[in-house]
């Protein structure tokens, strides 16, 4: 929404202070937050560490976040929408993986693209890796975003130079953020492959959580509107990919506000 895109959120959060604060959050930001509030869970908490040049290591309460259903998706939520983007954790677990699912089938009904995040890699693979390949799979994204760690746990191994090419197997376009070092992107074009890297700048950084939702958010924008304007697909992902390291620059440098709850 920062970016000037129209934005919706849809989520479920508990009936406290936290859940009161997290939407009114959202909605300042020009959100459209489409929330259930569930009784007798508290809103989802992540404890963020910080170390040295603003890494992060998190802790996570998902809370009332887990109880999403898919019984409470309304299919005019997703009308007119261009994209709908996931993490892959909303695909996991009960209720919530079935809420995710339906949330990408109400998303292809109405036209709009997918893509997904590889995120919080450890309960993706929970299960092995080739169940998390076929839940992947399930969604068949437009998109696939990772970071190299992330990639490497789905993949079995070090993603070296052929990484992000298997990665293809999963989705179309594929995207290997790598931090300071830019990020690697693989596409199919009519059954050719491309490939490229697009290095960043180095920035003085205040906090780096949120940089990879950022990062997401600025390319899965200008891959939208770089398609819509009839771009090639070689110049919309490499415009996505420099729009995408500069909304994640914006985040390191600026940081992540404190939510007021009261």
């Amino acid at each position: 929404a920062r970016l000037g895109a129209r934005t919706t959120l849809v989520a479920a959060v508990g009936r406290d202070p936290a859940g009161r604060a997290l939407v009114e959050s959202v909605r300042t930001d020009g959100v459209v937050a489409r929330v259930a509030r569930v009784a007798g869970a508290r809103t989802g908490r992540i404890g963020v560490v910080l170390g040295p040049g603003g890494e992060r290591s998190f802790v996570a309460d998902r809370g009332a976040a887990d109880r999403l259903r898919p019984d409470g998706l309304e299919a005019a939520w997703f009308r007119g929408a261009d994209a709908l983007h996931l993490p892959a954790y909303s695909l996991l677990g009960e209720p919530l993986g079935h809420a995710g699912r339906r949330a990408v089938d109400l998303a292809r009904a109405a036209g709009a693209a997918v893509s997904l995040d590889l995120a919080s890699i450890a309960p993706l693979v929970a299960g092995g890796r080739r169940a998390a390949v076929e839940l992947i799979g399930l969604v068949r994204p437009e998109i696939l975003f990772a970071t190299a760690a992330e990639a490497d746990a789905v993949l079995g191994g070090t993603v070296g130079r052929d990484g992000p090419q298997v990665l293809l197997e999963l989705a179309p376009v594929t995207v290997v953020k790598r931090g300071a070092e830019g990020a690697t992107v693989v596409a199919l074009e009519e059954g050719r492959r491309l490939r490229f890297e697009v290095a960043t700048a180095h920035v003085a950084t205040l906090d780096s959580t949120g940089a990879g939702d950022a990062f997401d958010a600025g390319f899965l924008l200008a891959w939208l509107t770089g398609r819509a304007a009839g771009l090639s697909l070689t110049a919309a992902l490499h415009r996505a990919a420099l729009a995408g390291h500069r909304a994640a620059a914006r985040q390191l440098i600026g940081g992540t506000a404190e939510l007021p709850i009261v």
